[in-house]
């Protein structure tokens, strides 16, 4: 595996000046994506393909889904401690066949360092861990808006909606899971939808409709299921 310290250096001070300097543009990202569904799936009821799918990608060891016929280097790659993060797939998108040697992955590479925030950005939306405390803190928020003690009841009755998507037992089919967020968490990254802090166009809109004391009750009924 080609992962040098320098190699992996550059490839990480490249991605953050990148990131600094342009807000990811999801669309874009899902667009770059469509390209790459010949071969991996992502979302909803995914099957197996020439790749992998790329459901909970960042912070997934390299070659660990089980069962799942990965080149012997990718798999050398992940036994030798490779994770997969906003660093290290930017650098494997730049140039597969460099960053890991015969693995099978056809791609050649994108070369357009923007292009892969947009990409990375958009896979980052079906990785759980990218999903909450990843937007600041959520103290930044009104303390009149943290202090609402939401109504449990009706919190199950607005759920409806989330669990289109969201699964109430908490497992991680291609959708971030929200069971058992603390409530604080809950509470600020709907809010930073709300206010187009983050940039999620579906989200945006769900968390748009909804009241201050809306959200706070669908914090306190998903804080509280059982995963």
């Amino acid at each position: 595996m080609a992962k040098t310290p320098r190699l992996l250096a550059s490839a990480a001070a490249l991605f953050l000046a990148v990131a600094a300097q342009a807000e990811p543009d999801l669309e874009a990202g899902a667009k770059l994506f469509s390209k790459c569904t010949s071969c991996h799936q992502i979302g909803s009821n995914t099957k197996k393909r020439v790749g992998p799918n790329l459901n909970e990608l960042n912070g997934r060891i390299a070659g660990s889904i089980e069962d799942f016929p990965y080149s012997k280097s990718m798999t050398r790659a992940g036994q030798e401690g490779l994770i997969w993060t906003n660093e290290t797939l930017d650098a494997f998108l730049a140039d597969p066949k460099v960053y890991i040697p015969k693995t099978k992955m056809s791609y050649r590479g994108m070369k357009d360092p923007e292009d892969r925030l947009n990409l990375i950005a958009y896979l980052n939306t079906f990785s759980a861990n990218m999903a909450s405390h990843s937007a600041g803190d959520p103290h930044d928020l009104d303390p009149a808006i943290l202090a609402l003690v939401g109504d449990k009841e009706y919190g199950e009755y607005l759920s409806g909606d989330c669990k289109t998507c969201h699964q109430a037992d908490g497992s991680a089919e291609g959708i971030p899971p929200i069971t058992g967020w603390p409530v604080d968490d809950f509470v600020y990254v709907m809010h930073a939808y709300k206010n187009k802090d983050r940039n999620h166009p579906v989200m945006q809109m769900m968390a748009g409709r909804l009241s201050n004391e809306e959200i706070a009750a669908l914090a306190a009924y998903f804080a509280d299921l059982e995963e």
